[in-house]
């Protein structure tokens, strides 16, 4: 498997994330993220800006070629038939998340209710329990997503000890942002279009 399009991906999604926060997404050793994310920037792929980097349009057209290798591997008709049960599922966990931010739909949850937000987090867990063997099917068909379900229960274990920005905050590695990168990465090998996709009402 491909460190560079490990990299190159994980930046594509995040924008312009820390290097430590790259080397995480993309499943990388602490030990040994440093050097390929310098290789990268050597080679013109990936820019310095700042503490943050980001991908060149050289590295863009880069990470697409190697995108299309990948997807050419891929079980494209058993992916597909999965991704419409990914479906169901993302249909409940958008859902939560407006439950999570939203009480009846239009009040700004504040936080101050903790039986209320206690419900969200029990359905965000049972979601989760759900989840996991069909994200284990996605990573049998894709090797290269095997860094998500350690990421989906690192946020999850972080939520229950307490700390719901992990829920959906935006810029951290929160459940939602990791749902988010991973529906992106699934629209993306079953050969969809995020705007059909969306004006489907199937993406967040």
């Amino acid at each position: 498997m491909s460190d560079d399009l490990r990299l190159l991906q994980a930046a594509r999604l995040k924008g312009r994330p820390s290097e430590s926060d790259l080397i995480a997404a993309a499943g990388l050793a602490a030990a040994d993220g440093p050097a390929a994310v310098q290789a990268l920037v050597e080679s013109g792929a990936l820019d310095r800006v700042g503490a943050r980097v980001k991908l060149t349009q050289a590295g863009r057209s880069g990470l697409d070629a190697l995108l299309a290798a990948e997807r050419a591997t891929v079980e494209h008709e058993l992916l597909r038939q999965h991704y419409a049960d990914f479906d169901a599922i993302n249909a409940d966990f958008k859902q939560l998340v407006t439950d999570w931010q939203l009480i009846d739909g239009g009040r700004p949850n504040d936080h101050t209710d903790p039986e209320y937000d206690g419900r969200v987090i029990a359905r965000l867990a049972d979601l989760h329990e759900r989840f996991v063997p069909l994200l284990a099917v996605f990573t049998r068909l894709v090797p290269r997503l095997a860094v998500y379900p350690d990421r989906f229960a690192a946020a999850l274990a972080k939520i229950h000890a307490g700390d719901t920005a992990w829920i959906a905050r935006p810029l951290v590695d929160s459940y939602h942002t990791i749902w988010f990168e991973l529906h992106e990465e699934l629209i993306g090998l079953a050969g969809l279009s995020r705007l059909r996709e969306a004006a489907a009402g199937r993406a967040e």
